[in-house]
């Protein structure tokens, strides 16, 4: 390819649009959804199905999601199969739209809601050339311009004068703004505080099959609000942007010495990775899709997981390890690794009722090996109940 690299499959009846990524590395296809202009990081997903459940997902807020399956749409969308009240991601990037939605459950097409809610996307380039290209420089800042955008004056300066991920602080712009509450299916055993930082419908649906009662509450919330509740849990959700600039921390450090139980996945984990004293780190193109091999350290097990995140903890994969930051919050080991690339994909506290994993537990689309994450959560629950019953019967 010539530099800036230029890659173009022709479609018809579409606007014109570009692609042009920081380092002015240009594609030229059509334009997908809305027309005009919008700005992101840009990350690739592996995944072949699921691209309802992706482009719902919050944890993709600020990004520009390309797809590396070819042929995306063909099931259309619905309204059962969104996992939250909107499309988040800031643009969409595919090979091959579907002509017509071929699925008895699909009620409209994708790009008529891409179009609906303004998602500027493009189609009709080398996907694979700009994943690879996207591997090979990591994940970076980009433009799509369709339309009478797509011959804007010096699109590269438009695009290097985004902010970039690191230091973004997103959860608050993605979360609900008031609490709510999902009822536990059949009788009750538990209550949950799960503070939203991006959430996903699925994940207050599968507790609630599991008996807990479900209080998600906003990513703002104070201990208080937490205690206000009288959980015998706390939650954090996945969610985007930096966890270096997460508010959170300190909050769950307030629920971590009080000693009430704690499960974390995505940008939960990488909050309970910093509550503890580890630091976190950006991924040089990160984790995204259904297909990611995960190691269970304590089984051997390993699990296909769904992915979503750009950041990573940075903890010793070796043996257990003092706890940074408070030595009240006692031995940690990491849980699980990435088989692909090692990078810490859960931690476990061995000294206070904590565990959290990197990955998508609750995976709508699937991969399900990961659904017993749940159920440990609730063994975890029912642990910390009996000892505090014993405790009172002791005095």
């Amino acid at each position: 390819m010539n530099s800036p690299e230029t890659q173009h499959l022709s479609l018809t009846g579409r606007d014109a649009a570009v692609l042009v990524l920081e380092d002015g590395t240009r594609f030229e296809g059509e334009s997908y959804g809305a027309t005009g202009t919008t700005f992101g990081e840009a990350v690739f997903s592996t995944g072949m199905t699921g691209y309802q459940e992706t482009l719902t997902d919050p944890s993709y807020y600020g990004q520009v999601v390309v797809m590396t399956a070819p042929h995306v749409g063909n099931t259309g969308v619905n309204d059962e199969d969104e996992e939250s009240r909107r499309i988040w991601v800031s643009g969409y990037v595919v090979r091959d739209p579907a002509l017509r939605p071929s699925n008895w459950r699909a009620q409209r097409t994708l790009e008529d809601d891409l179009r609906e809610q303004g998602v500027v996307g493009i189609c009709g380039i080398d996907t694979r050339a700009l994943t690879r290209h996207l591997r090979e420089r990591g994940a970076m800042r980009v433009g799509i311009f369709s339309g009478a955008d797509a011959g804007s004056a010096d699109p590269v300066a438009q695009v290097q004068q985004q902010p970039r991920m690191e230091g973004s602080e997103l959860a608050s712009k993605v979360a609900t703004p008031e609490p709510y509450v999902v009822a536990a299916q059949g009788e009750k055993r538990f209550t949950v505080a799960a503070v939203d930082l991006g959430i996903k419908a699925m994940t207050p649906e599968l507790m609630a099959q599991r008996g807990i009662e479900v209080h998600v509450l906003p990513a703002t919330s104070t201990i208080d609000d937490v205690r206000a509740v009288n959980p015998d849990g706390v939650f954090f959700s996945n969610g985007p942007g930096d966890p270096a600039t997460a508010p959170q921390v300190e909050l769950l450090r307030e629920v971590l010495r009080a000693g009430i139980p704690y499960f974390g996945i995505c940008f939960g984990n990488q909050l309970l990775g910093r509550a503890l004293g580890f630091g976190t780190y950006k991924l040089k193109y990160g984790h995204r899709g259904i297909n990611q091999p995960v190691l269970d350290r304590a089984t051997g097990k390993v699990e296909i997981t769904a992915h979503n995140h750009g950041f990573a903890v940075d903890a010793p994969l070796a043996g257990e390890t003092q706890a940074p930051a408070d030595a009240a919050f006692g031995r940690v080991r990491v849980s699980h690794i990435c088989l692909n690339d090692d990078v810490v994909e859960g931690l476990e506290c061995l000294d206070i009722p904590a565990f959290s994993v990197q990955y998508h537990p609750e995976a709508a689309a699937g991969p399900h090996d990961a659904a017993y994450l749940f159920d440990r959560f609730v063994d975890l629950l029912q642990q910390e109940t009996n000892r505090t019953s014993e405790a009172g019967k002791d005095h």
